[in-house]
């Protein structure tokens, strides 16, 4: 990463990122945007026991949404549901345990889920940033298994289960650090270069805005979207960037400011109306490449690492 796309990332993220941006956007929010009625409609949310996750699956349960929630830790999953239900009054949260950065997990938790239940949106929000290179028991390097081939292989199964709903949506939670990286195929695992969790990390987001515009070509029935929450303040955040949130803390969104986005792409009439393949901040499509960053890749590139998560993805589907 060079000092000039360093310092322009930064400068921008200062004024944008942070709970000031967010108040100054939501001036020009429309309230009745989200004053919808969603019942009926089945929602999945991914890593939806705390932070972003749990935020947006609980203004979804306020508007009458059926809710899935995917989480790692039973436990914590149960607080999160008793949590949701108390604030809400909406009964119809339901759990569902999944490591996404279990490949052949994933595929069969799917297969179970599509042969039970319906799904209008998923929104993809679970994610990790682990710091130092870690492998999981399939030596997948587990920042990509879980951001990356996780989400992949979670919305590649639950598309046939999607199309058949009405208004059927995808939201990927990425996050403005992609605008930093390049795709970069030639090392999805991280094997060739000095690890740095913060930029496999941002990697892993531009490898989901991508994946995002490459289905919305590919599914036409199916909106699709990823988004950036801005710098909230979140377990994860507070876990794996301790120095950046010490630094921070004072000006970082809060929880809810930073899932709002996610909740306005999943239940607004307006969102709908959006060009499916989009990037959103503060309800706005936003550039997924800073100027004269040279962070734009190549058609082919982007053919590539969907041709290479599939063929990785094939090796786990159980037979």
């Amino acid at each position: 990463m060079s000092l000039y796309r360093n310092s322009v990332w930064f400068v921008k993220g200062l004024r944008h990122y942070c709970r000031s941006g967010y108040e100054s956007a939501s001036k020009h929010f429309v309230p009745e945007d989200l004053e919808v009625d969603v019942t009926g409609r089945y929602f999945m949310v991914t890593g939806a026991n705390s932070g972003i996750g749990k935020a947006a699956a609980k203004e979804i349960a306020r508007r009458g949404g059926l809710l899935y929630l995917v989480c790692r830790n039973k436990d914590r999953a149960e607080e999160a549901k008793k949590e949701i239900i108390t604030e809400t009054g909406n009964q119809n949260v339901f759990i569902h345990i999944l490591d996404m950065s279990d490949p052949k997990g994933i595929w069969e938790f799917a297969e179970r889920f599509k042969n039970e239940h319906r799904l209008n949106v998923l929104v993809n929000n679970a994610g990790c940033m682990i710091n130092q290179r870690e492998l999981t028991k399939d030596g997948l390097e587990k920042n990509f298994a879980t951001n990356t081939l996780g989400t992949y292989i979670l919305t590649t199964a639950l598309l046939p289960l999607l199309e058949r709903e009405d208004d059927p949506r995808v939201i990927t939670v990425s996050s403005g650090g992609m605008l930093v990286q390049k795709l970069d195929v030639s090392n999805l695992q991280s094997e060739n270069v000095a690890f740095d969790g913060t930029m496999v990390y941002a990697q892993n987001k531009r490898q989901q805005v991508v994946l995002t515009e490459q289905w919305a070509k590919a599914h036409p029935r199916v909106h699709f979207s990823s988004m950036h929450p801005g710098w909230a303040d979140t377990p994860a955040v507070r876990s794996s960037m301790p120095d950046f949130y010490e630094k921070m803390k004072n000006r970082l969104r809060t929880e809810d400011q930073g899932a709002d986005t996610v909740v306005w792409l999943a239940v607004s009439h307006e969102a709908g109306k959006q060009a499916s393949g989009q990037f959103f901040q503060d309800r706005q499509p936003v550039p997924t490449h800073l100027p004269l960053a040279r962070t734009k890749a190549s058609p082919g590139d982007e053919e590539k690492l969907m041709q290479s998560l599939e063929e990785l993805s094939q090796k786990f589907k159980p037979r």
